[in-house]
């Protein structure tokens, strides 16, 4: 399992890849991550960013580069937190929270 250090005064987090998007993470299937917990809010955005610039081997397939004003994960990849889609919490903007579960899963299989 990898780790991960953002700050020092941190949140630790489980994040866990599925449905392919494993292979851009080492082929781990769940990291720990230290995020700061202050002094101001972290949200999911701020996740996405640290995760395609710390993590990922081509981050083009995780992250979408279309989007300019935001940062945010390529259509056909689904987030959850705590098993909720994250469009019905705040998409980006939802502030992470201690214990948050969340997952990134790619809908998008070639064939």
């Amino acid at each position: 399992e990898q780790k991960l250090e953002a700050s020092t005064n941190t949140m630790s987090l489980k994040i866990h890849f599925q449905g392919g998007l494993e292979l851009l993470f080492n082929n781990e299937t769940q990291i720990s991550l230290d995020m700061p917990s202050s002094p101001s809010p972290f949200t999911l955005s701020d996740l996405i960013s640290l995760l395609s610039t710390k993590c990922t081997k081509q981050k083009e397939l995780f992250l979408d580069t279309a989007q300019k004003e935001k940062t945010t994960v390529r259509p056909g990849v689904l987030v959850l937190v705590n098993d909720t889609d994250w469009d019905l919490l705040g998409a980006e903007e939802y502030e992470i929270q201690q214990s948050d579960d969340i997952v990134f899963i790619s809908t998008l299989h070639g064939g």
